[in-house]
């Protein structure tokens, strides 16, 4: 796990954490799904225009000796469903555990890197099936 930053680059190995959290993550909101992607559309252009970034989110991670929030990026512009949350919270804390392989989604990212964000019902697949590898 590496935090980059200009300022105070960070790591940590996964053996060292004794949990990572996700928190504010960005939902999806209840309007319908065109509704949601006309949001989209206007929050990205909008963001594009005022130099905005995607939207932020926070992972805590805690050591022995530590507890250290920072600031992640999301991949989804629309934000994420309870369940996809719930998914990437059971797949870190596997992660963590040592009972599922990190690298298993670097791998996966690196080979579709071109295809973008899936689609919520993908990436909830996709989670699913990762939390169910073994490290």
């Amino acid at each position: 796990m590496e935090v980059v930053d200009p300022d105070d680059s960070r790591r940590w190995t996964w053996q060292e954490l004794r949990s990572a959290v996700l928190e504010d993550v960005p939902t999806a909101g209840t309007p319908g799904r065109v509704a949601r992607l006309l949001g989209s559309m206007v929050t990205a252009a909008a963001g594009a225009f005022i130099g905005e970034g995607p939207p932020e989110m926070r992972l805590r991670l805690e050591t022995d000796t530590e507890t250290e929030a920072v600031t992640v990026y999301a991949a989804a512009a629309g934000g994420y469903g309870a369940k996809e949350v719930e998914l990437s919270q059971a797949l870190l804390a596997r992660f963590v555990a040592g009972t599922a392989d990190p690298s298993t989604l670097a791998r996966w990212g690196e080979e579709h890197a071109v295809e973008g964000t899936p689609e919520p019902a993908v990436r909830e697949s996709l989670l699913t099936a990762w939390i169910h590898t073994r490290a």
